[in-house]
């Protein structure tokens, strides 16, 4: 009677931590997805920003050159923020290829 009591506590707990796993997963790959899009919107803005720094200014403003500065600023943030969220995946690609 004991190890049938133990069994059913044992059983209880593995379908409790299979669908916390479960869980867990399914909330990983949405996250996974989730970063996925925001990358994608990182790396079309990102572009954008080149194009429009490598055009020249038609206004010699300290107004203007201050506004091309902070687009550069962010530019180079998304940058540093696209390599850090993809830094981990690029390692991990690195290390199955050798």
């Amino acid at each position: 009677m004991f190890s049938v009591s133990i069994i059913v506590i044992l059983t209880f707990l593995l379908i409790v931590s299979v669908y916390k796993n479960v869980q867990l997963g399914t909330t990983v790959l949405k996250m996974e997805d989730a970063i996925e899009e925001c990358l994608d919107v990182i790396d079309t803005k990102y572009e954008i920003m080149t194009e429009i720094l490598e055009r020249p200014l038609f206004f010699d403003s300290p107004e203007v050159r201050t506004v091309v500065k902070g687009i550069g600023s962010v530019r180079t943030a998304l940058h540093s923020v696209a390599i850090t969220l993809t830094k981990d995946v690029a390692d991990d690609i690195e290390d199955n290829e050798a």
